[in-house]
């Protein structure tokens, strides 16, 4: 079924041999998404699992792109990734990482169809400012946890999105 709604969404995606290691990293269906729809790419192509996959790229076609479009009057090309899998734990922690299960996308910038690069920085101009906000508040809707700019120094260059699932069911957004 997710498969199904990624097509329909206009991902573009392959399936990929599972992924699992002796440290507890386990990808048992990854997919590696290159185009996000709506002509958004995604660079490098992201090792994802499908649900995160999903939420991305419908979150790259009703926000990313409209948000970039209202505060740069371009549309946005492609979306700069910086970690999709990996098998690691959290920074400063020895238990295991969103990324460890395919379950999270590190993004940290975007090239607009004029060719102008948008970097998710800490200290971003006053557009880049509007943008990085807007997309910000609406990731805080879509997955359980989002983290940029200003909430650590781990995550100074770059939005985390994760789909951790939490016993309340709260998300983490900072």
């Amino acid at each position: 079924m997710c498969r199904q709604r990624l097509r329909r969404l206009g991902a573009s995606f392959r399936d990929l041999p599972a992924e699992r290691s002796g440290d507890g990293c386990a990808l048992p269906f990854p997919i590696e998404i290159s185009g996000l729809g709506d002509g958004i790419g995604i660079a490098p192509p992201a090792v994802v699992n499908c649900a995160t996959a999903e939420a991305v790229a419908g979150f790259a076609t009703t926000e990313i792109g409209p948000a970039a479009e209202k505060s740069f009057g371009s549309r946005v090309a492609r979306v700069d990734q910086a970690s999709g899998y990996v098998c690691r734990p959290r920074n400063g922690t020895t238990k295991l990482s969103e990324h460890a299960f395919g379950n999270a996308l590190d993004i940290a910038g975007f090239r607009l169809s004029d060719g102008r690069q948008v970097a998710v920085s800490i200290d971003p101009d006053a557009p880049t400012k509007t943008f990085l906000d807007a997309i910000r508040k609406a990731a805080c809707g879509r997955f359980k946890t989002v983290l940029g700019p200003g909430s650590d120094a781990d995550h100074a260059a770059h939005l985390h999105l994760d789909l951790a699932p939490r016993r309340s069911g709260a998300a983490i957004c900072e």
